[in-house]
């Protein structure tokens, strides 16, 4: 499963430069709004010092990270939510996505124009949450009609999403993302929320202070407000420079990277840390599959059984499940290859009920 993540925020704070950082995409960066009018969509290989490792002591033909995916939308207006700039258009391109990536604009520049006449992050925030929670307000009270016939017509099953329904708009009208209200749901009203209406105020969120690069390491009043904001909501919080990203996204040479981020006193780019927050964010965990032809990535939710992550690689891998072979991470890196770790007793046998574990290099038996 590739991991798809929507950039949302206002005009001019810095959305397309962050997006052409993150996938060395070609975004037009321009200082006026809806300089993006159809969404940009870019793919990020997912680093993983581990993948590279194991392709080290494998030696295959190829090596296949996992992905990211990004779609990065024109910046959302107050309106948004009922079309002004554009806006209605743009919330549905960030519909399916899993995560939200919401761009917040923290440094001063008096060269690039804000659309609410100042910096204040924590306003820029909530017209956000505002345009989200009205487009989410919109789809319940549209499935709600629906629903109230049915219900009405003795329809047990909808009398339960009625009652469910009716408690998601009540919590919206007061101004709650729905994120807030899903660990009270059962996994049927998990499911309605955020599959079938996919709400966007259901999905989680990352915010990212951009900020200039004096900044970058401890901050500055606007990212304290910020974070003060959103203490309660259960998010994370990362500052990056999309500036300092835009530099080493134009650097080809890893050593030129390494020597600009000690320059910056950064350890590795903000991407990888990016990507990070957003795997924590979802509870996804990563296992590999490692072999002559090819060593691979792939992404599973954390609590994946072994069938279940056989199916990420094959339909059939799943239907036809018979047993996974195991090796630890840290057991393929100490002895080298897979012939040694069996001689060692170190490769396991697990079935239906294995539950998949970050690191895990896994090869699946299965009949059709």
């Amino acid at each position: 499963m590739a991991l798809q993540c929507g950039i949302v925020g206002l005009p001019n704070v810095g959305k397309s430069t962050l997006f052409n950082a993150l996938t060395s995409g070609k975004a037009l960066a321009a200082n006026y709004p809806f300089a993006t009018k159809d969404p940009n969509v870019g793919v990020i290989a997912v680093p993983d010092e581990r993948l590279n490792r194991l392709a080290e002591l494998v030696r295959p033909q190829r090596v296949v990270p996992t992905t990211v995916e990004i779609v990065d939308i024109a910046g959302l207006i107050k309106g948004a939510s009922k079309g002004e700039g554009l806006g209605n258009q743009f919330l549905a391109n960030i519909r399916e996505v899993d995560a939200l990536v919401h761009v917040v604009r923290c440094f001063e520049d008096d060269n690039i124009v804000h659309v609410e006449g100042r910096v204040n992050p924590v306003r820029d925030k909530e017209v956000i949450d505002l345009e989200l929670a009205l487009k989410d307000l919109e789809t319940v009270e549209k499935r709600l009609d629906r629903v109230s016939r049915a219900a009405k017509a003795g329809n047990k099953e909808e009398l339960k999403n009625l009652e469910l329904l009716t408690a998601v708009k009540s919590h919206l009208e007061a101004g709650q993302p729905v994120r807030t209200l899903l660990p009270k749901m059962d996994e049927d009203g998990r499911r309605l929320i955020t599959k079938e209406l996919s709400l966007l105020t259901a999905k989680p969120v990352l915010y990212v202070c951009n900020v200039d690069e004096n900044a970058i390491l401890t901050g500055n009043r606007h990212t304290e407000a910020l974070r003060a904001a959103v203490a309660n909501e259960n998010a994370h919080v990362l500052l990056i420079c999309a500036s300092i990203e835009a530099q080493i996204a134009e650097m080809e040479a890893q050593e030129e990277q390494a020597e600009f981020l000690t320059m910056m006193g950064l350890r590795e780019p903000g991407r990888n840390i990016l990507i990070r927050h957003c795997y924590a964010l979802l509870d996804l965990i990563t296992f590999f599959t490692a072999g002559e032809k090819e060593v691979r990535a792939w992404t599973v939710r954390r609590g994946t059984k072994a069938p279940e992550a056989a199916g990420v690689i094959h339909s059939d891998f799943e239907k036809g499940f018979i047993r996974a072979e195991v090796i630890k991470y840290e057991d393929f890196i100490l002895y080298g290859s897979e012939s040694k770790v069996k001689e060692a007793g170190k490769m396991a046998v697990e079935g239906k009920e294995y539950v998949v574990q970050d690191g895990d290099i896994m090869h699946f038996r299965f009949n059709v």
